[in-house]
C-alpha cells in the first residue's frame, strides 16, 4: 500500500518546536587562533617577571601584539555577546575603501530619524562620506551609520557586506544585523547579532590598516556640516555647522589621555553593556585590546590591559593568534546573504528572546525528528482525519538565516531601550533616568562628557 507523506510545512514546525527550544551543540574543533582560545575563563600562560592580569568586571577580553599577531592573553575570547556600537568597526572596515570619501549623501528621513546617538542629519542636506565617517567614529552617530549603508546600496546590501567581511577576516564569532550596533531598538538578541572579543580585534586591525579610517578615529574634534542659522543666512553662508567631539577617553588630551593610543571604538547598550576595543604603540611595539559585556569604564579596563600587554609581549608564551585576512571567496561575494537584516525577535527584560523562534536542526539529527514527526502526523490522520490547510501557515512569515521561522511583520516600533544619549528621542524610562552612568560608583563618567547613548 502506498502511503502519501504530505505534510503541511506548519505541522512539522509545531511539533518540533519543543525539540529545538535550545541550539544544537557546535562540532568539536579548535576555535580560530589555536585550541587555548576555546576556553570561556581566563586565557594565559604566566611567565617569570611578568605582572598578574588586572582584574576586571568584563564577561570577555583580548590581548594581543598587533605587529607579530600573537594573542597573549584572553578571558572568554570567543564567547559571543551583543556588540553595541563597537560593531561600527566592522562597518568602517567593509566600507571604508569602497565609498569614495568625497561622494556627497542625502540621507533619508528613515536615517534622520534612527534611535539613539545622533549627529543631528536632515534630508535637506547632503554630506560628504567623510563628514559621516567622522560623526560614525567619533561620537557613535547611528544616524551616520545608516546613511552610510544607504550609500552602500541600502541596508540589506551592507549587513550583507559586513557579513562577507566578518568571514574574510575569518571572525566567525560575528553575526551583523545592523550598521550600528544597535539591539533592542531593530528587535535583535544575542542569536540575531552577536561578536567576540576577538572579532572586535580583527576588525580594528583591519579598519586600521586605512589611512583614512585612522584619521576619523584619531580626530578629537571636528566641524560638522548643518544648514545656515539665521544669522548665518544675512551673511549669505550656504552651510552652516558646529563642532563634534570624540567619544574615546583614552585619546590624546581626552580625560583618560593614554600615551600612544592609536584610535578605538566604544559602545554601550543595555543588554550589551560596555564594550571597547583600542590599539596603541609605544616603543616600536603595537597592542591591541578589547573588553565585552561590563559595568565598569571601558577605557580603565583598556589602559590596565594595554599596560599589562605592553609589559608582557616577548615575555609569556601566546595563547594563540590572531588569524591573517584570506580568501576564500569571500571578496567576491559582496551581494550575498551573509546574515538577515533586522530580524523581527526582541529582547525581554532578561536579555533572551521573547519572540516566537523556532528552529529545526539540520543533518542527521534533523532527518530523524522530520521522519519522526511525519510519522505522527500520518498516524494522527488515519485515525482523526483532518481537511487540508487553506491558504498560508498563519505564521506568514519569512525563513532566515539557519533556518528561523520569523512573523511576517518587521519590529513593531523602536523599543526605546537604547536611547542613553540624554534626549534624542525621550522614548526611554529606564534605567537611564538617573544619567547615561548613574548606577557606575568608579567616577568614570563624573565628568559627563561621556554621552554616547544608545552606540
Amino acid at each position: 500500500m502506498t502511503v502519501p507523506m504530505i505534510v503541511p510545512l506548519s505541522a512539522v514546525c509545531l511539533l518540533a518546536a519543543p525539540a529545538a527550544a535550545s541550539p544544537a551543540a557546535a562540532p568539536q574543533r579548535d576555535p580560530v587562533g589555536g585550541p587555548q582560545l576555546a576556553s570561556r575563563g581566563i586565557v594565559l600562560n604566566k611567565a617569570p617577571g611578568v605582572p598578574a592580569l588586572p582584574k576586571l568586571q568584563f564577561s570577555s577580553y583580548l590581548v594581543a601584539d598587533a605587529d607579530t599577531g600573537e594573542v597573549l592573553a584572553g578571558k572568554d575570547p570567543h564567547g559571543r555577546y551583543l556588540p553595541a556600537s563597537t560593531l561600527k568597526t566592522l562597518t568602517s572596515a567593509t566600507l571604508v575603501t569602497k565609498l569614495d570619501p568625497n561622494r556627497l549623501v542625502r540621507p533619508s528621513q528613515k536615517a534622520c530619524d534612527v534611535e539613539g546617538t545622533k549627529v543631528g542629519l536632515t534630508p535637506s542636506m547632503q554630506y560628504k562620506v567623510s563628514d559621516l565617517f567622522h560623526a560614525l567614529m567619533m561620537m557613535s552617530a547611528n544616524d551616520a551609520a545608516v546613511t552610510l549603508a544607504e550609500a552602500n546600496g541600502g541596508m540589506k546590501k551592507t549587513i550583507a557586506d559586513m557579513n562577507t567581511e566578518a568571514r574574510y577576516l575569518h571572525a566567525d564569532d560575528t553575526l551583523a544585523a545592523s550598521p550600528n550596533g544597535l539591539d533592542v531598538d531593530y528587535g535583535l538578541n544575542i542569536r540575531t547579532q552577536h561578536t567576540s572579543a576577538y572579532d572586535l580585534v580583527l576588525f580594528l586591525r583591519e579598519a586600521m590598516k586605512s589611512p583614512q579610517f585612522r584619521t576619523y578615529v584619531q580626530a578629537t574634534q571636528f566641524q560638522f556640516p548643518a544648514p545656515p542659522t539665521k544669522k548665518e543666512r544675512k551673511k549669505h553662508k550656504k552651510v552652516g555647522g558646529y563642532p563634534i567631539y570624540t567619544h574615546n577617553k583614552l585619546l590624546p588630551g581626552q580625560k583618560y589621555g593614554y600615551r600612544g593610543m592609536l584610535g578605538g571604538k566604544n559602545g554601550y547598550t543595555v543588554h550589551a553593556q560596555q564594550t571597547y576595543v583600542a590599539e596603541a604603540r609605544r616603543d616600536g611595539h603595537t597592542i591591541i585590546v578589547s573588553v565585552m559585556h561590563g559595568e565598569g569604564s571601558p577605557f580603565q579596563a583598556a589602559a590596565k590591559l594595554l599596560d599589562w600587554g605592553f609589559a608582557a609581549r616577548g615575555k609569556v608564551q601566546p595563547v594563540g593568534t590572531l588569524a591573517a585576512p584570506g580568501d576564500t571567496q569571500a571578496k567576491k561575494h559582496t551581494d550575498g546573504e551573509s546574515g538577515g537584516v533586522l530580524p523581527g525577535t526582541s529582547l525581554d527584560s532578561s536579555g533572551g528572546s521573547s519572540a516566537l523562534v523556532w528552529e529545526i536542526g539540520g543533518g542527521t539529527a534533523g532527518a530523524l525528528l522530520a521522519i519522526g514527526v511525519l510519522f505522527a502526523v500520518y498516524r494522527r490522520r488515519r485515525h482523526h482525519p483532518v481537511p487540508s490547510p487553506a491558504g498560508n501557515t498563519g505564521l506568514g512569515g519569512a525563513v532566515g538565516p539557519g533556518g528561523n521561522v520569523r512573523p511576517a511583520q518587521g519590529p513593531a516600533g523602536n523599543s526605546g531601550g537604547n536611547t542613553a544619549d540624554g534626549g534624542n528621542t525621550g522614548h526611554y524610562a529606564g534605567p537611564y533616568n538617573d544619567g547615561p552612568y548613574g548606577p557606575y560608583d568608579d567616577g568614570s563618567y563624573n565628568d559627563g562628557s561621556y554621552n554616547d547613548g544608545a552606540r
